[in-house]
């Protein structure tokens, strides 16, 4: 009888443990829908994890960048670095933008924000320096008329490969429709490495490009990586250029676990 009730048991641990063999990734919540646990605020001109003006916030399940306690802004760029470094996932993220542009901010930061990729962290940006090394995907909104994609690329002391071209120039538009309003927008982000990075809206890609790597007019002085070091992981962050923002899901998906 104890013979049969140790094999009875062996049988159930390798189903158990084939089971979790055959199991898919599961989405990993970034953003838990309660608060900033597990992300760090860097603000230029101010400490690592001071949040100046409660510019990054949680109300009703909502992380919020909200300027409604400044009167305008002077240069304070922000981002929100999660911190923990990927590698291979998929980034989704549904955001969208709200209210008026801070006084103050910048013509080109009207309804713009974005997913920093393969950043650097946090805690390594210097006190003033408005937006860490990375690979940007930029999030922007339609002012109600004309033509404004979304998705787009930009390349803060980075640079990238499409069509087997390098590409020097900041910022890369994609192929994306125009968002008006305050409509919730999916945004995600396919991240192989140092190979491939597709950006895609709503279902649809919109922009794929190759070989990331450190380059362009925007390294920080003493920077530890050298021009055309391959970018193969990092940290994600989201901005705060100006305009206030709202993201009701920011959620990873890590291929390097399948």
């Amino acid at each position: 009888m104890k013979t049969k009730f140790l094999f009875l048991i062996l049988i159930l641990v390798s189903c158990v443990n084939q089971n979790k063999k055959n199991k898919s990734p599961e989405w990993i919540q970034l953003f838990n829908g309660k608060d900033l646990s597990g992300w760090d605020i860097k603000i230029s001109g101010y400490e690592l994890n001071d949040n100046f003006n409660n510019t990054f916030r949680v109300e009703d399940g909502i992380l919020k960048v909200s300027y409604d306690e400044y009167d305008s802004l002077n240069g304070e760029f922000g981002h929100l670095f999660y911190n923990e470094k990927f590698s291979n996932y998929i980034l989704r993220i549904e955001y969208r933008f709200v209210g008026q542009q801070v006084p103050g901010g910048p013509g080109w930061a009207f309804r713009n924000n974005g997913a920093m990729l393969h950043s650097q962290s946090a805690e390594s940006m210097g006190l003033n320096q408005d937006f860490p090394v990375s690979i940007e995907a930029q999030l922007l909104g339609g002012s109600g008329e004309g033509e404004r994609s979304t998705a787009n690329l930009c390349t803060p002391g980075t640079n990238v490969v499409i069509n087997d071209e390098l590409v020097t120039r900041h910022c890369i538009s994609s192929s994306s429709k125009t968002y008006h309003g305050d409509q919730w927008v999916t945004v995600e982000m396919i991240v192989r490495g140092d190979e491939i990075i597709h950006h895609v809206v709503n279902g649809d890609t919109v922009l794929t490009y190759t070989k990331p790597q450190i380059g362009g007019n925007n390294i920080p002085e003493g920077f530890p990586l050298k021009e055309g070091t391959p970018l193969k992981e990092g940290y994600i962050a989201i901005q705060a250029e100006s305009h206030p923002t709202e993201f009701r899901v920011i959620e990873l998906l890590d291929l390097s676990r399948k």
